[in-house]
This record gives structure tokens, sequence and C-alpha cells, in this order.
């Protein structure tokens, strides 16, 4: 590998956690991200290093106008997509969960209002509120003039500050809940799921293309509670946890099994 090489694959291994970030939240998929980081070093490479000033700004903006084409390329997989579109959940490490910023910035909360954002308005967002990018660098990656991406950040702050959760959980909350529910589905008790889902709660489920999930949003607690029973306790079914931290939150990941069922007399 040449000396040049060298140094555009270190300067890029050495902003690929920040790039990813920058591509997932962007897109609300981390499949997607990944192909957004092959492209952007595709193009990294081909850049004259000699004449880049900045190279964490250039690795942004490469990153996000491809992110931008990824986004439209996904408005049309969206529009073909049978049921609620919601973003792929991203495993992260616990110390993601201690970082407060970050953690909020990746939280599924924040990444569920972000899909009521238009792509524009997305990446301006994400560039500037998460990241800290200036005006006139978001405003080369996203081929606006400085005060229009001004504009667009102020509406899409907007935007966001009022579907913002009213209400802050702690993780010890989070946690206390996650236990109960866990407890209640291990049990097959109905009972027990009503006492830990709000009345208002709603359920909305994504299978990917590839599981069975609820094709409408599922409201009120009697109702959930009802699905998700008729679900673990279908025959044959048990569910595996995996204890994880999600977008930052403590989770369970649940994996199914299938029990072969006894003829002996």
């Amino acid at each position: 590998m040449s000396g040049y090489a060298t140094e555009a694959t270190e300067v890029f291994v050495a902003h690929r956690k920040l790039l990813f970030s920058v591509a997932y939240e962007m897109l609300g998929s981390a499949a997607d991200a990944e192909d957004v980081l092959q492209e952007t070093w595709l193009r990294w490479v081909k850049v004259d290093l000699g004449q880049v000033s900045d190279q964490r700004a250039y690795l942004i903006r490469i990153t996000a106008r491809q992110s931008l084409n990824q986004m439209r390329n996904m408005k049309l997989r969206k529009e073909a997509y049978v049921g609620p579109w919601l973003p792929e959940p991203l495993i992260t490490t616990p110390d993601v969960a201690e970082d407060v910023v970050l953690a909020e910035s990746v939280s599924m909360a924040l990444m569920l209002v972000l899909e009521t954002l238009s792509p524009t308005e997305r990446a301006v967002f994400v560039l500037r509120e998460v990241f800290d990018v200036g005006y006139d660098e978001i405003a080369a990656a996203v081929g606006k003039t400085r005060d229009a991406v001004r504009q667009i950040a102020h509406r899409a702050r907007r935007h966001v500050d009022a579907r913002r959760p009213r209400r802050a959980v702690s993780p010890h909350q989070t946690r206390a809940a996650l236990r109960s529910f866990r407890r209640a589905l291990e049990t097959r008790d109905l009972q027990g799921l009503l006492d830990v889902l709000a009345p208002e709660v709603v359920l909305t489920g994504a299978g990917g293309g590839l599981e069975q999930a609820p094709p409408r949003p599922v409201a009120r607690a009697d109702k959930v509670a009802r699905m998700i029973g008729g679900v673990v306790g279908k025959a044959r079914v048990t569910l595996i946890r995996d204890p994880a931290v999600s977008n930052s939150t403590s989770t369970q990941r649940y994996s199914r099994a299938w029990t072969a069922k006894s003829t002996a007399s």
C-alpha cells in the first residue's frame, strides 16, 4: 500500500465511528449506514489530501451527501413497505448510554421523531444539533445557501421539540419496568402485563419484511396485552432472552425457539 493510501486509510479509520453515527442518525438503518460508509471511503481515497484543510469536516460532508442520496432511494422502499416503517434498533455499548448527549441523540424516541422530517431537514438537524457542524459546512453538504440552512435548522428544531417526549425516564425506571415486563412475559401473566403498560400505550411493530408484525398500530393497554400474550402463548414457541443496550436504552432482545410437541401417550 502506498504512503498516500496508508494516510487516507488511517484518517478514515480514525473518523469511522463518527461517520457511522452521522449516517445512522440520518438514515435510521445500520445496514444502510454501512453502505454509505463504503461509498464515502471510495470517494475519500480519490481526494487529494494536500488540498483538504479540515479532514473531519470533509469526511462528514461526503457522508452527509451520500446519506441524502440513500435517503431518497429509501423513500421508494418506505412507500412500498406494508405497515409502519420503524428505525432499525442499534445495539450500543453501556458507555454510550452514560454519555447523556450522545445517548439522547441515538435514542429510539428521537429516531422516531426524525422519521417525520424531510430528508434535508433531517440532515440539517443531525449535523447541526447532534454534531455541531457549522452552517457553511452544512450548506456545502446539502447544496443550500447558508441562510436557507439556518431557516431549515430552525424549522426542524421546532418540529422536533414539539414532538419530543414530555417526560424523561431515568435508566433506573427503565430497568425496573423492563424487569416487570419480562417477568410478565415469562409467566404468561396477562394482568402483570396490564400492570406494566400505560393505559394509553400504543404498540407499533415492524418485521422488516422477514417476520410477521401487526400491519397497524395497536392502541390501549388491554388490546396490547392480549396481542403480546397471544403471540407468546402460541404453541411450541419459547422466548429466549438476551439482555442488551439498544439505542442507549436497556432492553431485552427476544428470539423464538421452536420446541417439539410430544406425541407420547
